[in-house]
């Protein structure tokens, strides 16, 4: 783990298969470094400020789409010489055996001792997809997009890049009964890692192979799943829309009414509404696209 005198620590996901952290450091010249450690194997996405990251013997400096690598047990120092607002980072943490699972063999010393990636728009935009995804702006796990971020370092860093999934009907059955499963459970909380377990696979090794079969992830066939039934009550009852938010599974109203308002362009009351003959709702939608 990442450690900063002057910081906030918050963690958004913790999962076998990977642990997300937002930090939050408001250090300034002023804060004198200290030597730390790292705790585990990650990649931390740099997305606002800037530090120094001192690292076996070299500097790094630090901005915003930088990506920081740590390996298990290396010392490093941060230091703040050039901003005074401090930074922020969101950090994806690995177990040992998920860093060897992503990690091709022999090349652990070279991925994970790299130290640190300038901005690289191929990293970038996935760092963008899980800034969103912590938001609780997308339909797409947290995990899903820290794996995904995890593996597109890897295949950059080792110059091999994953040869296209071929899928085997095992594997594809897996998928399709995993995805029953999730349809059949989506008003409970499911993550990544307990999809997985009812699948029989690793995490990543799942992830990929859910997609492969299904043409989403985990995560979205799981919000879909929600908002399906959601379409459904609020179609064919009379119930409040937070009881219906919480019964299809969502943990909070806001939540459901921006993935609800985002999928079906309306929100949910206006929805209810044209289900019962207010035709004007999807009228104007129909004319303010055309």
């Amino acid at each position: 783990m990442v450690k900063w005198r002057v910081a906030e620590i918050t963690t958004l996901h913790r999962g076998g298969a990977v642990r997300v952290v937002d930090y939050r450091c408001s250090a300034t010249p002023q804060d004198h470094p200290f030597l730390e450690q790292h705790e585990s194997y990650s990649i931390s996405y740099v997305r606002s400020g800037s530090f120094t990251y001192r690292y076996r013997g070299d500097a790094y400096e630090m901005i915003a789409g930088s990506l920081l690598v740590g390996h298990h047990g290396d010392e490093f120092l941060c230091a703040h010489d050039h901003h005074h607002g401090g930074d922020e980072c969101l950090s994806f943490h690995l177990t040992p055996a998920q860093m060897d699972a992503l990690t091709p063999p022999g090349a652990r010393t070279r991925i994970w001792r790299c130290a640190a990636l300038p901005p690289l728009p191929q990293l970038m935009l996935l760092g963008e997809f899980a800034q969103a995804s912590a938001r609780q702006r997308g339909d797409v796990g947290l995990d899903e997009v820290g794996l995904a971020l995890i593996a597109r370092f890897v295949d950059l860093v080792s110059g091999q890049p994953r040869p296209r999934l071929q899928l085997a009907a095992r594997d594809r059955r897996r998928a399709v009964e995993t995805a029953l499963w999730i349809d059949a459970n989506a008003a409970q909380p499911i993550d990544l890692d307990a999809a997985a377990r009812q699948a029989g696979l690793s995490a990543f090794h799942f992830l990929r192979v859910f997609a492969a079969a299904v043409g989403v992830t985990p995560h979205q066939y799981l919000v879909r799943s929600r908002l399906r039934r959601a379409a459904r009550l609020l179609a064919d009852g009379d119930r409040a829309i937070t009881d219906v938010a919480l019964d299809v599974g969502f943990a909070d109203l806001s939540n459901f009414v921006r993935t609800f308002h985002r999928a079906a362009g309306v929100a949910p009351r206006a929805f209810r509404a044209a289900a019962r003959g207010d035709r004007k709702i999807f009228q104007e939608r129909i004319g303010a696209a055309v």
